[in-house]
Formats: C-alpha cells, sequence, structure tokens
C-alpha cells in the first residue's frame, strides 16, 4: 500500500477528528482534497441536524440516510450520476488499464437478500488511511466493533448506545505481563486496521504497533511492535483458531512481513517475508493455505506453515488490498484496484473462474456469510454489492448511498450486515437485516 507519509498525512487531515462538523466530507475521489462544487455545497451545509433512521421510516420515503433531498436544489438521482462520473479512482499502477467488458460477468442487479433495518449517528465510523478498509466487525447481530477518530468503540444494536472500550489518542499500555509485550505501551496511535473474534480484539498501527484486548477483562492485554521499520503500518490483522484450538492472529505488515501470533503464549510464531508489502492476507478454512495480496499485481497462495508458494495469481492489473475465503475452503476472492473482484479455484489457479466489476472505485473489502451463500463487495465509497455465491455470481443486489466506506460485516450467523459510513454530516453505522424467502411456509396455510 501507499507509504509516502504525505499521503497518509492528506488522508489523516481529511478525517480529522478536529475538523469534523456539520460538512459532508463525502470526497469525490479517495486521495485528493474535495473539489468545490456548488450543488455539494448545498447538500453539505443542508441539515446539521441529521437523525437516525429506522426500517419503518424508509418504507415511508424517508431517505436511509436522512439527506433531505426534497429541499435540495439537487435531486438523488442527479447526485448519484454526478459521483459516477467525477469520482476518481486510486491507481498505483497508472495506465494499467481496467479489465475488458467482455472478461468481466454480466451480473443482474436487483436481487433483495439484505435489507435496509436501521441507520445510527451515534457512532461515526471513521478512517486515516485511504487504501485500508477494514474497520468494522461484527460478533453477532447484536454487537458491532468500530473506529470512531481515536476511539475503539462496541456498539449495541439492542440499547442503540455506544461504548468505549480502548482510547489510543493518549497513552495506552498492557495491564498484564508476558513476555515481549512492550510494558510502556504505546501513546496517540493511529489505528490503522482492526479484528475482532473470539473475545479477542486486535488493532493495528501506523507505525506497526499491535494493541491486543480481551473483551472479558479489564484494560489491554498485550502491546507489541511488529518492527521498527520505517514503513511499519499494519495493513490487515486476521483473528483465528489453531488445530490445537489456540487462538492466533496473522498481522500483514508494509515492510513486507506476514506474522502469526500465538495468543495463548502471546509469542510471535512465524514470520514469513516477501518482496513486496503485504496488504490482506486470508487463511483457508482448513489452516493449510494462506492468500497473500499486496503492492503487485499478482498475488500468492502459500503454504500456511512454510510459507512456500503454492501458486501464484495472475490477472489482476494493480494492487490489491482485500481477499476471503469461500467456507468451502475451495474458492476465494480477492479485491483490487482496478475495480475488480476477482473468484478464484484452488483446484485451478491458472485463471480466475469470475471478475466482478465495481461501479466508482477500488473493491476495498470482501467478506462471504459464514453459510457461504452470500458475498459482499465494498467499493471505497457509496456502494456494496452482495452477490448470491449459489447463482455463480449472476445475481446480486446493490446497497445504494453516500460516504467513504470504513468496513462492511456480516454477523457470524449471516443475519446482519453492518456498514460503517464515513461522512461529515451524514456519518453513520448501517445496518441491513437478511431476507428470508418463506414462501413455502405461506402456501401451508
Amino acid at each position: 500500500m501507499s507509504h509516502n507519509h504525505e499521503e497518509v498525512e492528506e488522508m489523516t487531515d481529511d478525517y480529522d477528528m478536529g475538523e469534523a462538523g456539520d460538512e459532508t466530507g463525502d470526497e469525490y475521489h479517495e486521495r485528493e482534497g474535495r473539489e468545490s462544487d456548488s450543488d455539494d455545497d448545498e447538500f453539505s451545509h443542508s441539515n446539521s441536524k441529521v437523525t437516525d433512521t429506522s426500517s419503518a421510516q424508509a418504507r415511508k420515503g424517508k431517505d436511509i440516510q436522512g439527506i433531505p433531498w426534497e429541499r435540495l436544489s439537487i435531486s438523488r438521482e442527479k447526485y448519484r450520476q454526478t459521483r459516477l462520473e467525477q469520482y476518481k479512482n486510486y491507481e498505483n499502477i497508472p495506465d494499467s488499464g481496467e479489465a475488458s467488458e467482455k472478461e468481466c460477468k454480466a451480473t443482474q442487479k436487483g436481487g433483495v437478500y439484505y435489507e435496509f433495518w436501521q441507520n445510527t449517528r451515534s457512532v461515526k465510523s471513521t478512517i486515516l488511511h485511504f487504501q485500508l478498509r477494514n474497520l468494522v466487525w461484527a460478533t453477532s447481530k447484536h454487537d458491532v466493533y468500530l473506529m470512531s477518530h481515536f476511539s475503539v468503540l462496541h456498539w449495541s444494536a439492542l440499547t442503540g448506545q455506544p461504548k468505549e472500550l480502548v482510547n489510543v489518542q493518549g497513552h495506552v499500555a498492557p495491564r498484564e505481563k508476558h513476555p515481549g509485550s512492550l510494558a510502556e505501551g504505546f501513546s496517540q496511535t493511529q489505528v490503522s486496521t482492526l479484528a475482532v473474534r473470539d473475545n479477542l480484539l486486535v488493532a493495528g498501527g501506523f507505525q506497526g504497533e499491535l494493541i491486543c484486548k480481551h473483551l472479558d477483562r479489564e484494560g489491554v492485554s498485550f502491546c507489541c511492535r511488529t518492527t521498527y521499520d520505517d514503513n511499519a503500518i499494519t495493513n490487515a490483522v486476521e483473528i483465528y483458531n489453531s488445530s490445537s484450538g489456540a487462538v492466533h492472529f496473522i498481522a500483514s505488515n508494509n515492510d513486507c512481513g506476514v506474522r502469526d501470533y500465538d495468543m495463548e503464549r502471546f509469542q510471535l510464531s512465524k514470520h514469513f517475508r516477501f518482496q513486496w508489502p503485504v496488504n490482506h492476507t486470508s487463511l483457508s478454512p482448513d489452516g493449510k493455505l494462506l492468500i497473500i495480496v499486496g503492492d503487485d499485481p499478482e498475488g500468492m497462495v502459500i503454504d500456511a506453515n512454510s510459507g512456500k508458494v503454492v501458486h501464484k495469481l495472475h490477472g489482476h492489473l494493480d494492487y490489491s488490498f482485500a481477499s476471503a475465503w469461500h467456507p468451502n475452503g475451495l474458492t476465494f476472492a480477492t479485491g483490487n484496484q482496478d475495480k475488480t473482484c476477482r473468484v478464484w479455484d484452488i483446484r485451478n489457479l491458472s485463471k480466475s473462474t469470475d471478475v466482478l466489476r465495481g461501479n466508482i472505485g477500488a473493491i476495498r473489502s470482501v467478506r462471504f456469510t459464514s453459510d457461504g451463500q452470500f458475498m459482499a463487495m465494498a467499493e471505497p465509497a457509496d456502494f456494496v454489492h452482495v452477490f448470491d455465491v449459489q447463482s455463480g455470481y449472476n445475481k446480486c443486489q446493490e446497497l445504494d448511498f453516500f460516504g467513504e466506506i470504513s468496513g462492511v460485516s456480516f454477523s457470524p450467523d449471516t443475519e446482519a450486515l453492518f456498514v460503517g459510513v464515513w461522512d461529515r454530516t451524514y456519518g453513520s453505522l448501517l445496518q441491513y437485516r437478511r431476507v428470508h424467502n418463506f414462501a413455502y411456509h405461506d402456501s401451508l396455510f
């Protein structure tokens, strides 16, 4: 991923806590400052008191984000068209081209797999690095963890209230003593990525920081720095259970390293090094294979134990920032700045099986439901695509809203889908509920 400090600081300034106020903050592009536009200005300042939106209100015609289109001189349709035309996708390899229309799957839109349920503005999910969008995690259909400026928050769908778990603006130090843990902790950590699973929360920082907290214990459990390299941003974290049942996590870093930590012993257990910065990794369900994607158009599948390359992945045209395994362990997906998500079959990795294209920008996050029926593909802003996997990715639902996407997460039981939206006025947490087809049951009455 981009490690130019000016670019990182530029995005940090764009999302600075002190500047968050009545402006929209919905950038027309990922990296550069916001463009001036009269319609956009009216949109930005139209309503400084935006309320939450329920599914009942949405059914009566209220905009799900509370945007008062009826009071604006621009319609939603016109503003959407403007965004589609003016949003500039960030590329690390200029003029690398795009996947051809012939190669990309012609997907049938219009599916309804998840319906809008609630939009809450009591939490504003924020972003610090424009290329890293894994900052929202659901551990149940009621529990969501996310970053809001310097706060790691837990939000409950039952109470509708946020709770701060860790504040990284000040000093954070571990309460527990473990070998390798930095007793002095960290100060003013800039959190770049987040992961939550099995009562463990791991936050990664811009300087290689790793902050580990057990959700059932007070304070922080463990702090360490993966590297003191100048190029040390923690790009992604994945928590998993080893074959013995021990909790581990894998950290992908901009110093070209992938590190595996054993959280039973609080020790580094593996360290693989590659030729380019690693932006994301995903471990196969059986724990044997690891997807590696990063600052190279080619990704890799490696042996999770030895680090040996099993197969290279050819097809993407730019850098990749997302990957995910289907629960069957046979297929997986990768998301790239070439605006595509490619689906691969481990039984034949000579080429991808499907190429799925977004609307305006890079595919920065990919998630499968635990039952494998759906896959969510998130762009940097405005769109999350939910594909029906069982249809062979031929059918999809398009979630359409306005704002930068900080992360997407299905609940483990597949009943809920959460989308973090960063926008200076309309920033919020969108919640969708799974739609079940009960036509068979209805026919019995």
